[in-house]
């Protein structure tokens, strides 16, 4: 049980984990800030300026549409930026540096093994 968590570490998918996970969490803050910075007040000015812009109150019920708007657009830019930045790159890191495998030959069928049976057998009667 051990040896399995052993080879699991040194494999290196808890490093991919862990490195995704942090890039992750740091796009995600910058995203964050700077659709709070500059597209939050952007929303609120194309919907009326003012502290309740981009807010609709029905029956004492509040909307925030801009906190809506704002995070579809920080979901998007963080998952576009890992692609772009990281997985991209990496994909085509790793098609470069695998070496080429030859494929396999394509196993015999039962009449191709049967055939050989029978030569087999032919060759050993006479």
């Amino acid at each position: 049980m051990l040896s399995g968590f052993k080879e699991f570490i040194t494999k290196g998918n808890v490093i991919d984990v862990a490195v995704g996970f942090v890039a992750g969490a740091a796009f995600t803050a910058l995203i964050s800030g700077v659709t709070q910075a500059v597209i939050t007040p952007t929303i609120g000015l194309l919907s009326g300026g003012g502290i309740d812009a981009g807010v609709i109150t029905i029956n004492g019920q509040i909307f925030d549409i801009t906190a809506i708007i704002n995070a579809i657009i920080t979901f998007v830019l963080t998952i576009a930026i890992l692609y772009f930045v990281f997985v991209a790159p990496f994909n085509r890191w790793r098609k470069a540096t695998q070496p080429e495998q030859s494929p396999e030959p394509a196993p015999a069928t039962d009449i191709e093994l049967l055939t050989e049976i029978r030569d087999l057998l032919k060759r050993n009667v006479t």
